[in-house]
Protein backbone atom coordinates (compact mmCIF):
# COMPACT_ATOMS: atom_id res chain seq x y z
CA UNK A 1 0.00 0.00 0.00
CA UNK A 2 1.47 3.60 -0.67
CA UNK A 3 2.62 5.18 2.62
CA UNK A 4 -0.19 7.87 3.38
CA UNK A 5 -0.21 9.75 6.49
CA UNK A 6 -3.43 9.16 8.36
CA UNK A 7 -4.91 12.92 7.30
CA UNK A 8 -4.47 11.81 3.33
CA UNK A 9 -6.02 8.30 4.07
CA UNK A 10 -8.93 9.83 6.09
CA UNK A 11 -9.17 12.45 3.78
CA UNK A 12 -9.19 9.82 0.77
CA UNK A 13 -11.53 7.59 2.61
CA UNK A 14 -14.19 10.19 2.73
CA UNK A 15 -13.49 11.42 -0.65
CA UNK A 16 -14.52 7.72 -1.90
CA UNK A 17 -17.52 7.97 0.27
CA UNK A 18 -18.90 11.11 -1.56
CA UNK A 19 -17.06 11.10 -4.92
CA UNK A 20 -20.45 9.82 -6.89
CA UNK A 21 -21.78 12.97 -5.90
CA UNK A 22 -19.23 15.27 -7.84
CA UNK A 23 -20.42 16.51 -10.84
CA UNK A 24 -17.95 15.66 -14.44
CA UNK A 25 -17.40 18.50 -16.60
CA UNK A 26 -19.46 18.51 -19.89
CA UNK A 27 -16.28 18.59 -22.05
CA UNK A 28 -12.82 18.91 -22.12
CA UNK A 29 -9.88 19.65 -23.88
CA UNK A 30 -6.88 17.82 -23.85
CA UNK A 31 -3.56 19.70 -25.16
CA UNK A 32 -1.19 17.32 -27.16
CA UNK A 33 1.69 19.07 -29.77
CA UNK A 34 2.11 18.72 -33.57
CA UNK A 35 0.30 16.65 -36.34
CA UNK A 36 2.32 13.48 -37.16
CA UNK A 37 3.99 13.08 -33.33
CA UNK A 38 3.34 10.64 -31.09
CA UNK A 39 1.73 13.03 -28.63
CA UNK A 40 -1.19 13.77 -31.13
CA UNK A 41 -2.06 9.92 -32.08
CA UNK A 42 -1.85 9.35 -28.71
CA UNK A 43 -4.02 11.91 -27.78
CA UNK A 44 -7.05 10.99 -30.12
CA UNK A 45 -6.78 7.21 -28.63
CA UNK A 46 -7.16 8.95 -24.96
CA UNK A 47 -10.05 10.73 -26.40
CA UNK A 48 -12.03 8.02 -28.47
CA UNK A 49 -11.24 5.83 -25.74
CA UNK A 50 -12.71 8.01 -22.61
CA UNK A 51 -15.81 8.73 -24.65
CA UNK A 52 -16.45 5.01 -25.37
CA UNK A 53 -15.42 3.93 -21.82
CA UNK A 54 -16.74 6.66 -19.68
CA UNK A 55 -18.71 8.66 -21.68
CA UNK A 56 -16.28 11.76 -21.40
CA UNK A 57 -16.46 14.32 -24.11
CA UNK A 58 -12.77 15.46 -24.94
CA UNK A 59 -11.38 16.73 -27.46
CA UNK A 60 -7.49 16.65 -28.53
CA UNK A 61 -6.03 19.88 -29.87
CA UNK A 62 -3.43 20.59 -31.36
CA UNK A 63 -0.57 22.60 -29.71
CA UNK A 64 3.25 23.26 -30.19
CA UNK A 65 3.96 20.57 -27.10
CA UNK A 66 4.73 19.85 -23.66
CA UNK A 67 5.68 23.59 -22.85
CA UNK A 68 2.34 25.33 -24.39
CA UNK A 69 0.07 22.60 -22.67
CA UNK A 70 1.20 23.50 -19.63
CA UNK A 71 1.00 27.19 -20.13
CA UNK A 72 -2.45 26.48 -21.15
CA UNK A 73 -3.49 24.14 -18.21
CA UNK A 74 -1.79 26.25 -15.88
CA UNK A 75 -3.94 29.49 -16.94
CA UNK A 76 -7.34 27.46 -17.06
CA UNK A 77 -7.52 27.69 -20.89
CA UNK A 78 -7.48 23.71 -21.60
CA UNK A 79 -8.44 21.69 -18.89
CA UNK A 80 -5.92 18.85 -19.63
CA UNK A 81 -2.15 18.45 -20.86
CA UNK A 82 0.53 15.82 -22.17
CA UNK A 83 4.53 16.65 -21.19
CA UNK A 84 7.70 15.00 -20.72
CA UNK A 85 9.14 15.18 -16.99
CA UNK A 86 11.89 17.23 -17.77
CA UNK A 87 9.71 20.57 -19.33
CA UNK A 88 7.42 19.74 -16.47
CA UNK A 89 10.50 20.19 -13.91
CA UNK A 90 11.02 23.35 -15.67
CA UNK A 91 7.54 24.37 -15.51
CA UNK A 92 7.67 23.59 -11.77
CA UNK A 93 10.80 25.39 -10.78
CA UNK A 94 10.35 28.56 -13.69
CA UNK A 95 13.86 27.54 -14.42
CA UNK A 96 13.83 27.78 -18.11
CA UNK A 97 13.84 30.84 -20.65
CA UNK A 98 10.43 29.83 -21.56
CA UNK A 99 8.75 29.88 -18.39
CA UNK A 100 9.93 33.94 -17.88
CA UNK A 101 10.92 32.46 -14.46
CA UNK A 102 7.05 32.17 -13.88
CA UNK A 103 6.30 28.68 -11.39
CA UNK A 104 3.72 27.31 -13.25
CA UNK A 105 2.19 25.70 -10.01
CA UNK A 106 -1.61 24.73 -10.58
CA UNK A 107 -1.00 21.08 -12.55
CA UNK A 108 -1.54 17.70 -11.53
CA UNK A 109 -0.40 14.38 -12.73
CA UNK A 110 -3.10 12.01 -13.79
CA UNK A 111 -1.09 8.77 -15.49
CA UNK A 112 2.27 8.18 -17.17
CA UNK A 113 2.11 7.58 -20.86
CA UNK A 114 5.60 5.91 -22.10
CA UNK A 115 9.09 6.99 -21.88
CA UNK A 116 11.61 8.53 -24.01
CA UNK A 117 15.01 6.44 -23.29
CA UNK A 118 18.43 8.12 -24.06
CA UNK A 119 20.78 5.82 -26.01
CA UNK A 120 24.14 6.66 -28.71
CA UNK A 121 25.11 4.87 -32.02
CA UNK A 122 28.36 5.21 -33.05
CA UNK A 123 29.95 2.96 -36.81
CA UNK A 124 32.15 0.04 -35.40
CA UNK A 125 34.68 0.60 -37.06
CA UNK A 126 34.93 3.75 -35.24
CA UNK A 127 35.89 1.79 -32.44
CA UNK A 128 33.92 3.39 -29.53
CA UNK A 129 31.85 1.41 -27.67
CA UNK A 130 31.20 3.39 -24.30
CA UNK A 131 29.96 6.84 -23.78
CA UNK A 132 33.27 8.00 -21.87
CA UNK A 133 34.77 7.28 -25.53
CA UNK A 134 33.08 10.58 -26.58
CA UNK A 135 35.00 13.35 -24.76
CA UNK A 136 36.52 15.44 -27.52
CA UNK A 137 34.46 14.15 -30.27
CA UNK A 138 31.91 15.38 -32.79
CA UNK A 139 28.21 13.78 -31.52
CA UNK A 140 25.08 14.50 -33.26
CA UNK A 141 22.17 15.44 -31.11
CA UNK A 142 18.97 15.64 -33.13
CA UNK A 143 17.32 19.19 -33.10
CA UNK A 144 18.45 22.06 -30.85
CA UNK A 145 14.99 22.37 -29.16
CA UNK A 146 14.38 18.43 -29.34
CA UNK A 147 14.69 16.57 -26.30
CA UNK A 148 18.10 14.75 -27.00
CA UNK A 149 19.23 17.73 -28.07
CA UNK A 150 18.51 19.90 -25.32
CA UNK A 151 19.26 17.25 -22.84
CA UNK A 152 22.93 15.61 -24.41
CA UNK A 153 24.72 18.63 -23.53
CA UNK A 154 23.59 18.73 -19.94
CA UNK A 155 24.83 15.24 -19.59
CA UNK A 156 28.13 15.99 -20.95
CA UNK A 157 28.28 18.69 -18.71
CA UNK A 158 27.54 16.60 -15.26
CA UNK A 159 30.04 14.16 -16.48
CA UNK A 160 32.91 16.33 -17.05
CA UNK A 161 33.01 15.73 -20.95
CA UNK A 162 34.24 18.27 -23.56
CA UNK A 163 32.17 17.29 -27.21
CA UNK A 164 31.88 19.45 -30.36
CA UNK A 165 27.58 18.63 -30.43
CA UNK A 166 25.81 19.09 -34.03
CA UNK A 167 22.10 19.34 -34.18
CA UNK A 168 19.99 18.36 -37.09
CA UNK A 169 17.19 16.34 -38.05
CA UNK A 170 17.54 12.41 -36.94
CA UNK A 171 17.60 11.40 -40.56
CA UNK A 172 20.50 13.84 -41.42
CA UNK A 173 22.36 12.42 -38.39
CA UNK A 174 22.46 9.35 -39.66
CA UNK A 175 23.94 10.09 -42.62
CA UNK A 176 26.56 12.49 -40.99
CA UNK A 177 27.39 9.82 -38.99
CA UNK A 178 27.79 7.58 -42.06
CA UNK A 179 30.11 9.93 -43.63
CA UNK A 180 32.39 10.35 -41.29
CA UNK A 181 31.34 14.11 -39.59
CA UNK A 182 29.90 12.60 -36.39
CA UNK A 183 31.95 10.40 -34.28
CA UNK A 184 28.34 9.37 -32.88
CA UNK A 185 24.94 9.97 -32.79
CA UNK A 186 23.05 10.37 -29.63
CA UNK A 187 19.48 10.29 -29.67
CA UNK A 188 15.68 9.88 -27.34
CA UNK A 189 12.81 8.63 -28.56
CA UNK A 190 9.99 5.88 -28.37
CA UNK A 191 11.79 3.32 -29.62
CA UNK A 192 12.50 1.91 -31.80
CA UNK A 193 13.66 5.29 -33.08
CA UNK A 194 13.24 4.31 -37.11
CA UNK A 195 16.58 6.02 -38.10
CA UNK A 196 18.16 3.82 -35.71
CA UNK A 197 16.86 0.73 -36.95
CA UNK A 198 17.58 1.70 -40.57
CA UNK A 199 21.35 2.26 -39.55
CA UNK A 200 21.05 -0.89 -38.07
CA UNK A 201 20.11 -2.64 -40.47
CA UNK A 202 22.52 -1.28 -42.97
CA UNK A 203 25.54 -0.24 -42.07
CA UNK A 204 27.82 -2.16 -38.76
CA UNK A 205 27.35 -0.54 -35.43
CA UNK A 206 27.22 -0.22 -32.05
CA UNK A 207 24.33 0.54 -29.32
CA UNK A 208 25.56 1.72 -26.53
CA UNK A 209 24.53 4.06 -23.06
CA UNK A 210 25.90 4.72 -19.44
CA UNK A 211 27.84 2.47 -16.70
CA UNK A 212 25.86 2.45 -13.26
CA UNK A 213 28.11 5.00 -11.97
CA UNK A 214 27.39 7.28 -14.77
CA UNK A 215 23.99 6.92 -14.59
CA UNK A 216 23.68 7.61 -10.81
CA UNK A 217 25.90 10.86 -11.70
CA UNK A 218 23.24 12.12 -14.18
CA UNK A 219 20.43 11.36 -11.83
CA UNK A 220 21.85 13.20 -9.12
CA UNK A 221 22.01 16.44 -10.97
CA UNK A 222 19.35 16.12 -13.26
CA UNK A 223 16.28 14.58 -11.22
CA UNK A 224 13.99 14.65 -14.09
CA UNK A 225 15.36 11.33 -15.57
CA UNK A 226 14.34 7.69 -14.56
CA UNK A 227 16.03 4.77 -14.93
CA UNK A 228 15.12 3.11 -18.29
CA UNK A 229 16.18 0.10 -20.10
CA UNK A 230 16.15 -0.75 -23.85
CA UNK A 231 15.81 -4.56 -24.41
CA UNK A 232 18.47 -6.46 -26.67
CA UNK A 233 16.88 -6.91 -30.09
CA UNK A 234 15.22 -3.40 -29.89
CA UNK A 235 17.87 -3.36 -33.15
CA UNK A 236 19.13 -6.32 -34.85
CA UNK A 237 23.05 -5.12 -33.87
CA UNK A 238 21.93 -4.44 -30.08
CA UNK A 239 22.51 -8.20 -28.55
CA UNK A 240 22.24 -6.85 -24.70
CA UNK A 241 19.70 -4.91 -22.43
CA UNK A 242 20.55 -1.27 -22.43
CA UNK A 243 20.19 0.09 -18.65
CA UNK A 244 20.08 3.57 -19.81
CA UNK A 245 17.96 6.99 -18.46
CA UNK A 246 14.69 8.21 -19.83
CA UNK A 247 12.27 11.30 -19.68
CA UNK A 248 8.88 9.93 -19.07
CA UNK A 249 6.12 11.29 -20.45
CA UNK A 250 2.82 11.80 -18.28
CA UNK A 251 -0.78 13.01 -18.57
CA UNK A 252 -1.41 16.07 -16.30
CA UNK A 253 -4.72 18.18 -15.33
CA UNK A 254 -5.19 21.56 -13.96
CA UNK A 255 -5.52 20.92 -10.03
CA UNK A 256 -9.53 22.07 -10.13
CA UNK A 257 -10.53 19.16 -12.19
CA UNK A 258 -12.85 17.21 -9.73
CA UNK A 259 -11.51 14.14 -7.93
CA UNK A 260 -14.49 12.29 -9.79
CA UNK A 261 -13.20 13.40 -12.86
CA UNK A 262 -9.27 13.03 -12.58
CA UNK A 263 -10.39 9.42 -10.75
CA UNK A 264 -12.07 8.29 -13.91
CA UNK A 265 -9.57 9.80 -16.34
CA UNK A 266 -7.00 7.77 -14.78
CA UNK A 267 -8.68 4.37 -13.97
CA UNK A 268 -9.98 4.74 -17.56
CA UNK A 269 -6.97 4.57 -19.01
CA UNK A 270 -4.77 2.38 -17.20
CA UNK A 271 -7.66 -0.27 -17.42
CA UNK A 272 -7.80 -0.17 -20.63
CA UNK A 273 -3.85 -0.61 -21.56
CA UNK A 274 -4.60 -3.33 -24.75
CA UNK A 275 -7.05 -1.03 -26.72
CA UNK A 276 -4.10 1.81 -26.57
CA UNK A 277 -1.28 -0.03 -27.41
CA UNK A 278 -3.56 -1.41 -30.66
CA UNK A 279 -3.21 2.17 -31.72
CA UNK A 280 0.44 3.09 -31.09
CA UNK A 281 3.63 0.78 -29.93
CA UNK A 282 4.66 3.38 -27.00
CA UNK A 283 1.01 3.30 -24.90
CA UNK A 284 2.10 -0.22 -23.75
CA UNK A 285 3.82 1.31 -21.25
CA UNK A 286 0.85 3.37 -20.02
CA UNK A 287 0.18 0.90 -16.77
CA UNK A 288 -0.19 2.10 -13.38
CA UNK A 289 3.17 0.75 -11.95
CA UNK A 290 4.83 3.44 -14.10
CA UNK A 291 3.07 6.26 -12.00
CA UNK A 292 6.56 5.47 -9.81
CA UNK A 293 8.38 7.14 -13.02
CA UNK A 294 6.90 10.31 -11.88
CA UNK A 295 9.37 11.84 -8.80
CA UNK A 296 8.23 15.75 -8.23
CA UNK A 297 5.17 17.02 -9.73
CA UNK A 298 2.44 16.39 -7.17
CA UNK A 299 -0.52 14.27 -8.00
CA UNK A 300 -4.03 14.77 -8.53
CA UNK A 301 -5.64 13.77 -5.21
CA UNK A 302 -8.45 11.55 -8.26
CA UNK A 303 -5.30 10.00 -9.42
CA UNK A 304 -3.76 8.89 -5.91
CA UNK A 305 -7.51 7.64 -4.95
CA UNK A 306 -7.04 5.15 -7.94
CA UNK A 307 -3.44 4.35 -6.91
CA UNK A 308 -4.57 3.72 -3.53
CA UNK A 309 -6.96 1.24 -4.62
CA UNK A 310 -4.64 -0.66 -7.01
CA UNK A 311 -1.68 -0.80 -4.19
CA UNK A 312 0.47 1.57 -6.45
CA UNK A 313 3.49 2.74 -4.24
CA UNK A 314 3.90 6.56 -5.06
CA UNK A 315 7.12 8.60 -4.39
CA UNK A 316 6.47 10.96 -1.42
CA UNK A 317 7.41 13.71 -3.07
CA UNK A 318 4.32 13.63 -5.24
CA UNK A 319 1.34 13.23 -2.85
CA UNK A 320 -1.07 16.02 -2.18
CA UNK A 321 -0.10 18.40 0.83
Amino acid sequence: MIGFHSGLLAAAIAFTATTSAVAQPAAMTLGTASVGGTYFVYGGLVADLLADRAGLQVTPRQTQGPNQNLILVDEKKMELGMTTMGVALQAVQGSAAWTKGKKYENVRALFPMYDTPLQCVALRKSAITSFRQLDGKTVGTGPKAGTPGTYFPMIFEALGMKTMVRNGQGADMGHQLDDGILDAFCFGAGPPVPIFSQLANEKDVVFFTWTDADIATIRGKLMEFSPSLIPKGTYRQQATDQKTVGLYNFAFAHKDLSDNAAYTITKTVLENNARLAKGHPAARETVAANAARNSFLPFHPGAVRYYMEKGVKLDPATLPK
